[in-house]
């Protein structure tokens, strides 16, 4: 399971077509700060059916777009 798995399973839930995050929500979701781990555990977000679009680094936002899933 990765640390990352409760930000998933939140978007998940939440089942909308887009989401913008600051790193402060996400903070509250995890329970914890984003680290660089980020970068190669936002892979597994696609099981999830979404995607990570674009990272505003200055700004602390993340875009997360859902994706069509394969049947």
């Amino acid at each position: 399971m990765s640390k990352y798995e409760p930000l998933w399973e939140y978007l998940k839930k939440m089942n909308q077509e887009s989401y913008q995050l600051s790193y402060e929500a996400i903070r509250e979701i995890l329970g914890f700060d984003l680290d660089h781990s980020f970068l190669t555990y936002k892979k597994d977000l696609q099981a999830y059916g979404y995607q990570v679009t674009k990272i505003f680094m200055k700004e602390k936002i993340i875009i997360f777009q859902k994706i069509e899933m394969e049947e």
